[in-house]
């Protein structure tokens, strides 16, 4: 998660557009003005620049308020967008492209797609049915079915939404709705995910579920009300309702902490606080805490324990073999 939330920060294509006064020009094969319904009409290899932006297409439209102010630029039929800086460009692409004159708000509509190029490689791109962005207020919002990929890493929502300061950077990224996370072979889902990059602190909400593969193959998966990962401890929280299954394990509690190994960083120490259990077979171990080990596997119960072992006897009510003092 973290490689994305370092490369969201590069889709914001207009920032641009907010932050500097600059001349619109239009060019095209036919330009015409229709004063009843106050529109200027551009057919034909229709080419416009504002500052470092740039969107090409085959037909357009400009709005034209009361006061014959520039209002609306719309683009039809497959539009392009692209602004280039340095080694970067950053391009849009939708069957439908809307950009406000007015409150600088950029809005592609179907099958609309952002892309983020290092050279000639792409390194983010983003996928949904609209994408908006508010150059005034730093909001980035993309709707219906978003994708967002980069290298490895790919996410999935119904919503997505950026927020980002005035100089570019990122404040806070929310993914709304069915919302998925995968990197190789470990993903995770919930309802909302939410990162906050003053804190770096990443939140998932909702029938959270994650699952990470291990070292060695084994896959740890985790299920709760509320997961919490912060990038700067390294450390993993979990609340309400947690489950973990490992290998033979299967252990349940309110609420966990997850710390790294000392040597390789990775997870490996499973604390559980409030009243857990932990099942291996048919072996159940209640307990107020319990510390659950990965690797080398292993767990520690301490606190009012109780052990249940199940089916010791050969369950056919036959009282002759079953345990008894012969009384």
């Amino acid at each position: 998660m973290k490689k994305i939330l370092t490369a969201i920060t590069l889709i914001l294509i207009f920032a641009g557009l907010g932050v500097q006064a600059a001349d619109l020009v239009i060019e095209s094969k036919t330009q015409t003005f229709n004063e009843g319904d106050s529109k200027i009409k551009f057919n034909g290899d229709v080419k416009v620049s504002v500052g470092d932006l740039r969107v090409e297409g085959q037909k357009a439209d400009v709005n034209m308020t009361k006061d014959q102010k520039l209002d609306t630029a719309t683009f039809y039929d497959k539009p392009y967008a692209y602004e280039t800086k340095k080694n970067k460009k950053r391009e849009v692409k939708a069957n439908i492209l809307k950009l406000s004159l007015i409150t600088k708000v950029v809005r592609a509509e179907g099958d609309s797609q952002s892309i983020v190029f290092e050279g000639k490689k792409p390194i983010v791109v983003i996928n949904a049915d609209v994408q908006e962005y508010d150059t005034k207020t730093g909001v980035m919002t993309a709707t219906g079915a978003v994708t967002i990929m980069y290298n490895e890493l790919e996410t999935f929502s119904n919503k997505a939404v950026i927020k980002t300061a005035k100089n570019g950077d990122l404040q806070n990224l929310e993914l709304i709705g069915n919302a998925r996370v995968k990197e190789k072979n470990n993903e995770a889902f919930a309802d909302k995910f939410f990162y906050d990059a003053g804190t770096k602190i990443l939140t998932a909400t909702g029938n959270t579920t994650s699952n990470a593969t291990m070292d060695n193959g084994e896959v740890l998966t985790l299920k709760a009300l509320r997961q919490e990962y912060s990038q700067e401890a390294n450390t993993f929280n979990a609340s309400g309702n947690v489950r973990v299954w490992y290998q033979d394990y299967f252990a349940q509690g309110p609420k966990i902490s997850l710390y790294p190994d000392k040597v390789t960083k990775k997870p490996n120490e499973v604390y559980f606080v409030g009243r857990s259990s932990i099942s291996q077979g048919m072996r159940t171990i209640y307990a107020d805490k319990i510390r659950m080990i990965l690797n080398p596997k292993d767990f520690h119960a301490e606190g009012n324990t109780r052990t249940v072992i199940k089916n010791i006897g050969d369950g056919g009510g036959n009282s002759d073999d079953d345990m008894s003092l012969g009384l």
